[in-house]
């Protein structure tokens, strides 16, 4: 098991996920995270990891990308005391909204967050459970720096290193408890 946190992460992460085949659509293989979520030691193993790789202090603010972004933002935004941001699909904000469209390896998308989700400069850690070919974390980052705060990291459970998302986020940097 590789990951940027070492192997003991990687290995919980592995752990506590299932493969999915032909989901969301056929040919696609979708990387279920919900076994780990659902294992409170574990969840809170992962979570620790990710607060000590990036220190409570360096952050203000956890986006967290729709949909299960928001569990772990929760969890590192309570574990840390910083606040939460949920970055949304379109069409789901109530109040004037920032959006990004990009393409997904299955599809596109478009995702918004609010205009005033963040204080000028402040420090915003994006959390998202899977990271493919980048495009859903670039249009985050986008949108963050769209509303005025500023990404100081990004981190995801589970990195799919054939789809190259990490270098389409160069020179950004990537931290992934898991590579496969």
């Amino acid at each position: 098991m590789t990951g940027d946190s070492g192997p003991e992460l990687a290995a919980l992460v592995a752990s506590g996920t299932v493969d999915v085949p032909d989901f969301p659509k056929p040919g696609v293989l979708f990387k279920d995270l919900m076994p780990l979520f659902g294992d409170g030691p574990t969840f809170r193993k992962v979570v620790d990891g990710i607060v000590a790789h990036h220190g409570a202090g360096s952050f203000d603010v956890v986006a967290g990308v729709e949909a299960r972004g928001f569990l772990i933002a929760a969890a590192i935004g309570y574990a840390t005391g910083a606040g939460v941001v949920p970055v949304r699909k379109a069409g789901k904000l109530p109040r004037p909204a920032f959006s990004a469209s990009y393409a997904l390896e299955y599809g596109e998308a478009t995702l918004e967050v609010h205009e005033d989700a963040f204080v000028a400069g402040q420090r915003v850690l994006v959390v998202d459970d899977v990271l493919a070919t980048g495009g859903t974390a670039a249009a985050t980052m986008d949108l963050v720096e769209q509303a005025g705060g500023t990404v100081s990291g990004f981190t995801v459970l589970m990195e799919l290193g054939f789809l190259n998302g990490r270098e389409r986020l160069s020179p950004r940097g990537v931290h992934a408890l898991l590579t496969v």
